[in-house]
């Protein structure tokens, strides 16, 4: 009897190929899986091809809550912008996938895994790091990256063992709730205006009127937005509003893990109003000490996700500083969405350290300017002296 594998399967070429490199190569029965955290996929379709393709057996799973539960609001409370721009969406879905195939993997009594990623991309880390980090032993084939194999290799071998490729774009696209990358093709071109037509979700020439929306935060999660409840119906109904606002395209020479700079194209409505609304929020509530912590706090838990180490114990505690922080994130954000732009005109909190009372330049303000002359002579006393040494 053949040992199973479990492959993370999408039923694009990487992964359609990979079908028949374990049958063929390694003679192993293969058990696909796709995880459901948002793309737009017809799911039945891709389990029919896995099945005449090879697979002996295909489990579809829908984890679309956890990811929003588990992952998105975590990088929403740590503002996660990975180089202040990517908002992590591929990122955060791997470590998630691989915890499910992990999942299939006890229940089908196995501990080989298999992905399609190539040896220059960073899901490599992403998987092999969860799936190591939970299974020690676990056994990992990668046939795209294990071959050293070329995208024209990679057609070739399906026309050779007539392997049922679709015909697809140009660019490599990856599609979950918090964001889409699009990347190859004439993108690789860093001074090429990305065309109009590799997006999906942005209407890139949006001119609608001005509208205004609201966001709750409890906590530091979005808890409401314009009386939407569900955080999963939150997320789709903002990366369609924003999205026809022509809001969250980023154009990105990104810093790959394995030292590779790339272009990237990412569309990411809901990510880029909410973190926005977040961060403004978070300047209301915390001090100044907390935000220049957690900014730093913010930098090396995007850049940690990014490179795969999602599991790593610095992660968690990076958590705790920033959950902790959040007990106070809670209030409304009132935005402007106008074509192509973003705007925070209002906020408001129960937990404000904004005084109107001491900023406000008017008579009624309780600040004693007599104060401040004092302070600045103490305040700048080592200025004072360092500029007198020099003279």
């Amino acid at each position: 009897m053949s040992k199973k594998v479990v492959l993370a399967f999408s039923g694009g070429l990487d992964t359609s190929i990979s079908v028949s490199w374990l049958k063929k190569k390694h003679n192993l029965d293969v058990i696909t899986t796709i995880v459901d955290i948002g793309q737009d996929e017809n799911f039945d379709e891709i389990e029919k091809k896995a099945y005449s393709i090879g697979a002996s057996k295909h489990y579809t799973i829908d984890a679309k809550q956890e990811f929003i539960n588990n992952y998105i609001f975590s990088a929403i409370k740590s503002n996660a912008l990975y180089q202040n721009k990517y908002p992590l969406a591929t990122a955060l879905g791997r470590p998630l996938i691989a915890y499910k195939l992990i999942e299939i993997a006890n229940q089908e009594n196995t501990k080989i895994f298999s992905h399609g990623c190539t040896g220059k991309g960073n899901d490599q880390a992403r998987f092999d790091i969860t799936l190591r980090s939970v299974m020690p032993d676990a056994k990992i084939i990668a046939p795209v990256r294990d071959e050293n194999m070329s995208r024209d290799e990679e057609i070739q071998y399906a026309k050779d063992f007539n392997v049922s490729i679709e015909k697809k774009s140009q660019y490599s696209i990856d599609e979950n709730l918090w964001g889409r990358s699009i990347e190859g093709g004439i993108l690789e071109d860093s001074f090429e205006e990305p065309p109009k037509d590799i997006y999906k979700w942005v209407d890139v020439d949006s001119s609608l009127a001005d509208k205004y929306i609201e966001i709750d935060f409890n906590n530091g999660i979005p808890v409401s937005i314009d009386g939407i409840a569900d955080s999963l119906e939150m997320i789709t109904h903002l990366n369609d509003v924003a999205g026809k606002y022509g809001i969250g395209v980023v154009d990105h020479i990104e810093d790959r893990l394995m030292g590779i700079k790339s272009r990237e194209i990412y569309e990411a409505p809901a990510a880029t109003v909410l973190i926005e609304a977040h961060k403004d929020l978070e300047k209301l509530v915390l001090t100044r000490n907390e935000l220049e912590i957690k900014s730093l706090l913010e930098q090396k838990w995007s850049w940690m996700i990014y490179s795969g180490l999602f599991v790593d114990p610095l992660v968690k505690a990076i958590d705790s500083f920033i959950n902790k922080t959040q007990e106070r994130v809670n209030g409304t954000v009132r935005l402007k969405l106008k074509s192509n732009s973003l705007t925070v005109v209002g906020r408001k909190s129960e937990n404000s350290i904004y005084d109107q009372n001491l900023s406000s330049y008017s008579s009624s303000s309780d600040f004693n300017q007599t104060y401040s002359k004092g302070f600045i002579e103490i305040w700048g006393l080592q200025s004072k002296f360092n500029e007198g040494e020099t003279k």
